[in-house]
């Protein structure tokens, strides 16, 4: 028997499924390019905040995935998602992993390069 918390289906059953984030702004308007920098700079330091390395490696392929495949990769990884939009979620282990916006869609203010 395992602990009532160790599956990631909530208490009726059912799997929270994951959807895009709402719009969001970023402080100052960014190219692509610092966007990027940014995304990179955070999956390079997130590891060295706290949980397993696997785990962070799937909520990085989840993040630059479609929906649906970014769904079967967290359900296949064992991350419970606390928040729909990935922004917060747990392994199995009860660690805590929080993902920045900037990590899960464009701004709407975001600057197109040419």
């Amino acid at each position: 028997m395992g602990c009532a918390g160790s599956s990631q289906s909530k208490a009726d059953g059912t799997v929270k499924k994951i959807r895009k984030p709402k719009p969001w702004k970023h402080p100052q308007p960014i190219t692509k390019t610092q966007l990027i920098q940014l995304r990179d700079e955070f999956w390079d330091t997130a590891p060295h905040y706290g949980g397993r390395k696997e785990i962070w490696d799937a909520l990085r392929a989840a993040a630059e995935a479609d929906l649906s495949l970014a769904q079967a990769i967290v359900d296949s990884a064992g991350v419970i998602v606390q928040s729909s939009d990935l922004t917060v979620c747990y392994d199995e282990r009860g660690a805590k992993y929080e993902l920045p916006k900037y990590v899960l869609s464009e701004p709407t203010n975001l600057i197109r390069e040419n």
